[in-house]
């Protein structure tokens, strides 16, 4: 089976975060593959990721990077293949990687998650591929209906209990 989604990161902390996008994209059954790759330290394999990426079966690219987090750029600067970002907290609460992630020029878009929300950059990720898989797109409306489930056993919970003996059973 072929890798759909590439996760490159910039640096290997990034992994704590990116571990989310991961085993989502495993609890879905989406075969993927990881590495970490830098913007600045490593741009040749950077490119060559990006480059490569459509012909090694890749349909998604889903870069993470804190600081100035150029990852996600140089991805959609060298593949026609959507890139979401994922930007990492390293400084400034991660809002300087969250800037420089989504403010991409014209002609160079990145989709862009929260600081630090590598589960919904994997959501996303299977949304798009779900758009040609039907056992794929089933099992994102599995997951939305057993989220949907979830809150409501919650709402029922707290009309039961009160707030207050609520929060003290969590």
């Amino acid at each position: 089976m072929k890798n759909l989604v590439g996760i490159i990161m910039g640096s290997d902390s990034d992994l704590k975060v990116m571990q989310d996008a991961a085993k989502t994209l495993e609890e879905l059954g989406v075969s993927y593959e990881i590495t970490v790759c830098s913007a600045h330290r490593t741009p040749d394999e950077a490119h060559k990721f990006a480059a490569t990426a459509a012909s090694r079966g890749l349909k998604v690219i889903i870069a993470s990077a804190g600081g100035a987090a150029h990852l996600a750029g140089a991805m959609a600067a060298n593949t026609t293949l959507p890139v979401i970002g994922v930007p990492i907290n390293w400084k400034l609460d991660g809002l300087d990687a969250l800037l420089s992630t989504m403010q991409m020029p014209p002609g160079v878009p990145v989709a862009t998650v929260g600081i630090d929300n590598a589960k919904n950059a994997a959501l996303l990720a299977a949304q798009i591929l779900a758009t040609s898989d039907e056992n794929l797109m089933k099992k994102m409306e599995d997951y939305k209906k057993k989220m949907a489930e979830g809150v409501i056993a919650k709402a029922a919970k707290l009309q039961e209990l009160g707030y207050k003996e609520y929060l003290e059973s969590k």
